[in-house]
């Protein structure tokens, strides 16, 4: 005769502790001395900056907001803004050219693309400025009505828009890539829905693919913005005044080559750091709604807390 079967015992939860368990960090010592070597290099290496005379920083400071080297900071920064102006408006253009149906629109826009990519900055900016021996003169003719002006090349194409000319065709090939790449990015369910709706193209791409392609274009941007910046010294060679030319005038006077060059630098250093601090936040914006999850704190918000926390507040 089977024995019957005794009733199964009740779930016991454990009993918590008295005391909450402490999680002890993993202990990485090596991060403490990669740390500690890395800090060590960075003050050898400002020690030497500061302390080497070479440098001559009173020089330095004395030439730093020199009347023309504000001159060539201000002429550097009207040229990037107008050079990645002009080169996202063209750039813009040849990117929708390249994704549209023609095929005459799409191949020239490719072919543009591929020449300015492919040939070095300095030697577009050498061809445009020697562009007086193909072309001696410029003129503008009607039919039946003969010429209505005509004027030597040299005269209107000066080292200052020679310098705008090369540098925005040649910003606007990497735009029209970057841009392309932005709007390829949009999913394609999202045209359809709007194709459906009866939205036109145009439409369609200022209020629909462009504000979502933002997102994937502002970074490349931001970097091409900074290299701008960075490239605008490449026009020294044309003799016109920027901030690098300006330097090099001075210590052409002076031979003092290191603190002007110091000048130049400090000033680069200072304004790509800006550019990158506006990029960062412009970025931030355009991520909202990206994502469900909150955006990380900003460096000033994370400063905010900490002190927070060293108050005790």
């Amino acid at each position: 005769m089977a024995s019957p079967t005794a009733p199964p015992l009740p779930r016991v939860s454990p009993a918590p502790p008295d005391h909450p368990l402490l999680i002890a960090p993993r202990r990485r010592p090596w991060r403490y001395v990669s740390g500690g070597l890395a800090l060590l290099a960075t003050g050898l290496l400002l020690r030497s900056l500061a302390g080497n005379p070479a440098f001559e920083w009173p020089v330095v400071g004395a030439y730093l907001t020199s009347t023309a080297i504000l001159r060539g900071l201000w002429l550097t920064l009207w040229l990037t803004a107008v050079v990645m102006a002009a080169g996202f408006a063209l750039g813009t253009g040849l990117a929708v050219a390249r994704l549209s149906g023609n095929p005459v629109l799409r191949s020239l826009s490719w072919g543009f693309v591929w020449i300015f990519r492919a040939t070095p900055l300095l030697v577009q900016l050498l061809f445009w400025f020697n562009i007086g021996a193909l072309y001696p003169r410029l003129a503008l003719s009607v039919p039946f009505a003969g010429e209505l002006f005509s004027l030597r090349t040299v005269d209107l194409l000066g080292p200052v828009l020679t310098a705008v000319i090369g540098l925005t065709l040649h910003e606007a090939a990497f735009a029209a890539e970057v841009v392309r790449s932005g709007v390829l990015s949009v999913d394609q369910g999202q045209l359809e829905a709007a194709a459906s709706l009866g939205l036109g193209r145009g439409r369609v791409l200022r209020r629909i693919v462009l504000p979502q392609a933002m997102r994937a274009i502002l970074p490349p941007a931001g970097n091409m913005l900074i290299g701008t910046l960075k490239g605008t010294s490449v026009i020294s060679v044309l003799a016109v005044h920027d901030l690098l030319f300006s330097a090099q005038l001075i210590y052409n006077r002076t031979y003092q080559v290191i603190p002007l060059l110091m000048v130049a630098t400090l000033w680069y250093v200072g304004v790509t750091s800006l550019l990158s601090i506006g990029q960062y936040y412009l970025e931030r914006h355009f991520a909202r709604g990206s994502t469900r999850a909150e955006l990380p704190p900003t460096p000033w918000q994370r400063a905010r807390a900490a002190l927070r926390r060293a108050g005790g507040r």
